[in-house]
Parts: C-alpha cells; sequence; structure tokens
C-alpha cells in the first residue's frame, strides 16, 4: 500500500516538471489611456511626473528625452507593449511619440 502511494506521488509530481508553471510578467509603466491624454506639449517635467510618474527608460546621453515603457508576458508570450517617449525643449514637453493602439486610433479620429 506504502509502494503505491509513494508511485503515485512520484508521478504526479513528475507531471509538473513537463508542463512548468510561467508566471505573468509585467514591466513598466503601466499609462492609462485616461493619464495619456492628459499628457500636452508645453507640459512641464513635474507635471508628467505628477501624470506618468518617473519615466521607465532616463538616458544620461539623452537627458530631454523620457521613455515609459510597458511590456506585459503570459505564459512566455507577450501579450502587450506599449512606447510613450516624450521629447523636452528645457523643460516642456516638446513632442510626444505614442505606439499604442488607442493613441494611433485617436490621432486618426482628429484627422478626419
Amino acid at each position: 500500500m506504502r509502494i503505491g502511494i509513494i508511485l503515485v506521488s512520484l508521478l504526479l509530481a513528475s507531471c509538473s516538471w513537463l508542463m512548468p508553471h510561467k508566471v505573468e510578467i509585467r514591466q513598466g509603466n503601466l499609462i492609462s489611456p485616461e493619464m495619456r491624454a492628459r499628457i500636452k506639449v508645453g507640459m512641464t517635467q513635474q507635471q508628467v511626473k505628477a501624470v506618468l510618474g518617473t519615466p521607465m527608460v532616463s538616458d544620461p546621453f539623452h537627458p530631454n528625452r523620457w521613455d515609459y515603457v510597458y511590456r506585459f508576458t503570459q505564459e512566455g508570450e507577450l501579450v502587450e507593449s506599449h512606447h510613450l517617449i516624450l521629447y523636452f525643449d528645457k523643460d516642456s514637453v516638446s513632442r510626444i511619440v505614442d505606439d499604442s493602439p488607442a493613441s494611433s486610433e485617436q490621432v486618426n479620429h482628429e484627422q478626419n
């Protein structure tokens, strides 16, 4: 009887080796569409930090560029990825580059 329980336990434990559990991984700055909509050209760096927080990437060689990056992977597959880049002239936003689907839809809608 004990040998049967041990064998069943070993078999069940070995199944987990065949299909390892993969963790959901969320990295970076998650920026909602509402937060993104609040960012406008002309805002100061302090105003941007109040809305979006500290940028994910602050490049010392490009201090006038802030990168907000977000990646979500589930079971080893990339599910979602966004990259928002803000360029500053002195202390205010001079240009915004946003690759999120909502922002491109908004730009297309505004052009029509």
